[in-house]
């Protein structure tokens, strides 16, 4: 059992959100539905919780209202294994969403996404100073991340 879980806070749409979330990503798995009993802030039988699965993380999709609202300063990193993996995923999370500078992007349920190829990791962590600064200064422009155009950049390409 994982011990934290992410709670993602709806105003009514944490089923549509689980159904987005799930058909989004290669490896998930809708879970359990809990509903508003009656004598409770909810509507007494509409959906409560949602659980789901996104790569082996649990997450819970809560309907709570119009109380709050997501904000990009709460954001999940997701390492794509490659370019192809990345352009999908944003393709999927991008339709209904807005796409922001650095890989960023905001899902149409308004939840932060940031779509990191996990190349660009590896390299950032075992380069020098002036390589990763290349490559940091070749990222900050991009909206969506062009792991080709960053390997360049890193390795100094078209100095």
């Amino acid at each position: 059992m994982q011990k934290i879980t992410p709670f993602l806070w709806f105003d009514g749409q944490a089923e549509a959100a689980v159904a987005f979330y799930c058909s989004s990503f290669r490896n998930a798995q809708a879970g359990a539905v809990t509903r508003y009993p009656e004598g409770t802030p909810g509507r007494a039988g509409t959906v409560m919780t949602a659980s789901f699965t996104l790569e082996g993380l649990e997450f819970t999709a809560l309907n709570g209202g119009p109380h709050y609202r997501p904000t990009p300063g709460v954001s999940f990193v997701v390492r794509c294994a490659d370019q192809a993996e990345l352009d999908t995923l944003w393709d999927r999370l991008a339709a209904g969403g807005k796409p922001l500078q650095c890989g960023w992007i905001t899902d149409p349920f308004g939840i932060t996404w940031q779509l990191v190829p996990a190349e660009m990791m590896d390299l950032l962590g075992r380069g020098d100073a002036a390589a990763n600064q290349r490559l940091m200064q070749a990222m900050m422009p991009m909206v969506k991340l062009d792991m080709a155009a960053l390997r360049q950049a890193w390795l100094g390409a078209g100095r």
